[in-house]
């Protein structure tokens, strides 16, 4: 599982944002691989609106955090990723 800190700009207007508005993200993707793990970070963004998606900063869990019941009930994105494969969630810069 990785978890990546990212900035896309936004393909579309919505609510509070603009087109082309910089928007960041946490996106938490449970996949090996790290460059596997970066491209779909990149292609759920996209398939949801954003593009010219930049990682910023990036971590991989360790394989005991995805198993303790104790964290992913107090982790409700990481639960998530866990049971979906990913999860996306946007930050209001406010």
């Amino acid at each position: 599982m990785y978890v990546f800190s990212v900035s896309a700009s936004a393909v579309k207007a919505r609510p509070g944002i603009s087109v082309g508005q910089q928007v960041p993200f946490i996106v938490y993707i449970n996949f090996k691989d790290l460059f596997g793990a970066e491209n779909l970070c990149k292609i759920y963004l996209m398939r949801a609106g954003f593009n010219e998606a930049v990682i910023e900063n990036r971590k991989r869990l360790p394989e005991s955090t995805m198993t303790d019941n104790r964290i992913l009930l107090a982790d409700k994105a990481l639960k998530d990723a866990v049971e979906a494969g990913y999860h996306i969630q946007m930050f209001d810069e406010a």
